[in-house]
């Protein structure tokens, strides 16, 4: 599969898996899992995580060294533009002009959907400033293209309400989304096991960002593991093409040819 990068941004990665680093009950932990997971590609909360703005505190960094990740600041908790376009300029300040950034600008604390208007907002706003926006968003394809019209490197569409590992809800929007793009779409919230990450991957997605599904596991360095090959698994099935579905059986071994 080396010969089948995920490009973003104009940067290729060879993992299709990005991964949070939030709700895990150490650093060690922390290390262990995102290790595992083969990703290349680690989002940081901003307004939750220390990555050098409190020097008194454990420093992220420490553990996922910039040396080895593409660090994705995110505006995780965010309510308004305002907020977000803040967050995303301290982010940038923070790891030294980097301006790749993943945006969520949520609607209320009780289902964390995105509001909508103030994603719009505040996208325009940071694709201006000379940011490379990836976005959470919906599962509505009319948004998803004015995203991506916006100027967004990537969309990123929930399976499911976040933290929820309800999986792949409406799989036919995400398809439609994945049918009408020019730039790479990533699952984002609401995968909770392997299967829902191979679903997402044999639908077309070009990637999956989780966080909960890996952290809330009874192991989650085991469940790294497992959505690694889930992802690979299932980016390899969408290559490959599926068999089509029939109502009836068909035999694996003709008998057209033979004496009885």
């Amino acid at each position: 599969m080396n010969n089948d990068p995920l490009i973003i941004a104009g940067k290729s990665y060879q993992s299709r898996l990005l991964v949070g680093t939030g709700k895990y009950k150490d650093m060690q932990e922390t290390r262990e899992a995102i290790e595992t997971s083969g990703a290349e590609i680690v989002t940081v909360a901003i307004r939750r995580t220390n990555i050098g703005q409190n020097p008194d505190e454990e420093n992220l960094l420490d553990v996922i060294s910039p040396d080895k990740y593409t660090i994705l600041p995110n505006t995780a908790g965010c309510y308004t533009a305002e907020d977000a376009v803040r967050t995303c300029r301290m982010g940038r300040e923070l790891l030294d002009g980097h301006k790749l950034v993943k945006l969520e600008v949520l609607g209320d604390e009780k289902t964390l959907f995105p509001d909508i208007t103030a994603t719009l907002e505040s996208a325009e706003l940071l694709v201006k400033d000379g940011f490379d926006v990836m976005v959470y968003t919906n599962d509505d394809p009319i948004i998803a293209k004015r995203l991506e019209d916006i100027g967004c490197v990537a969309v990123m569409p929930l399976a499911a309400p976040i933290g929820s590992g309800l999986g792949i809800r409406n799989p036919y929007n995400i398809l439609t989304i994945i049918e009408n793009a020019n730039v790479p779409i990533l699952v984002d919230a609401g995968v909770g096991t392997a299967s829902d990450a191979a679903i997402a991957m044999e639908l077309g997605c070009d990637g999956i960002l989780m966080n909960t599904a890996i952290a809330a596991a009874q192991k989650p360095v085991l469940m790294a593991s497992a959505m690694k090959k889930a992802v690979e698994a299932g980016r390899e099935a969408f290559l490959a093409g599926r068999m089509p579905r029939k109502r009836f059986a068909s035999a694996s071994s003709p008998i057209d040819g033979t004496f009885f």
